[in-house]
């Protein structure tokens, strides 16, 4: 098998021993350039962070709300913006992919299994197809309506699954989904670039990320099974969620209509009574401490 220069970034792998040579270039995207890599007898890839001044994806708060780090430096530095809070940000940032592939992995989701990661550089398996290949991406594949259905079937419950594990991909569509281990159509599909991921419990976009994720992954295989395009899987899992339902066996009909709930009207006349009662109570005090 013919290797290629090393590139620059991938020079320390090489020298602690973390791989032994850089086959090729396997694509450049957005947010990194993937490696396909040798580590003794296996191929591997190394995925290789852009700069966030050379990254075209955005580290949007919507993603990075309620990411956490165990240092408090770090932290404080990060909320104000310094330069190292800059460097923190961005640490946090390529880590949070290997953070979210060993969760996904350990719950029984379709990811590459991560195995190290150093200066900016994941190692993880490559995604094949069943001849050893580089695995396509369901963009570059053509469906029929009883595979589109079946595939998107699958997709779902593993969005259900990644939720259980309290994660949400943030970006899924069919440019992040490869199709891995047989041939087609009876390849299986797995979940890649997760960077971006959410924190389903403690990020307030966390609904709208869910509901987006899903709706690409209806509108994409809607094009081969039309009758996708009417369902909501989205709105039912989020709300089979929220009420803490949603399990991976949950049965979904991706049929949802969101209950109209009637308000209380005495109940909140009742909320702002105590609430002007505790305020009057408060002016009381200052007007006695004053005295």
């Amino acid at each position: 098998m013919a290797v290629m220069k090393t590139p620059p970034r991938l020079q320390p792998l090489l020298e602690e021993g973390m791989i032994d040579s850089v086959v090729r270039q396997l694509m450049s995207g957005k947010e990194a350039t993937v490696y396909v890599v040798r580590q003794g007898d296996r191929t591997l890839c190394a995925k290789v962070y852009k700069e966030a001044s050379q990254r075209s994806f955005r580290q949007a708060v919507d993603y990075t709300e309620n990411r956490r780090t165990r240092n408090s430096r770090q932290a404080r530095a990060m909320a104000k913006g310094t330069r190292f809070g800059r460097q923190a940000t961005e640490a946090a940032w390529q880590s949070a992919e290997v953070d979210a592939l060993r969760r996904l992995s350990a719950a029984g989701v379709r990811v590459p299994t991560p195995h190290q990661f150093l200066d900016g550089v994941l190692l993880m398996d490559l995604v094949t197809d069943a001849d050893g290949n580089a695995a396509p991406r369901l963009n570059d594949v053509a469906f029929s309506a009883e595979d589109a259905r079946r595939h998107h079937a699958t997709l779902i419950s593993q969005v259900v699954r990644m939720l259980g594990a309290g994660v949400i991909h943030g970006d899924l569509s069919e440019f992040n989904i490869l199709l891995a281990d047989a041939p087609l159509p009876d390849a299986q599909p797995v979940i890649i670039d997760l960077p971006q991921a959410v924190d389903a419990a403690g990020n307030n976009h966390a609904s709208r990320m869910l509901l987006r994720d899903v709706g690409n992954l209806r509108r994409f295989f809607g094009r081969f099974a039309p009758d996708l395009l009417d369902t909501r899987y989205g709105a039912e899992i989020w709300h089979l969620y929220s009420r803490g339902e949603l399990r991976p066996d949950t049965v979904l009909t991706g049929q949802f209509e969101a209950a109209l709930a009637s308000v209380d009207l005495a109940a909140v006349l009742q909320e702002i009574a105590a609430a002007e009662d505790e305020e009057n109570a408060r002016l009381a005090r200052l007007a006695t401490a004053g005295d």
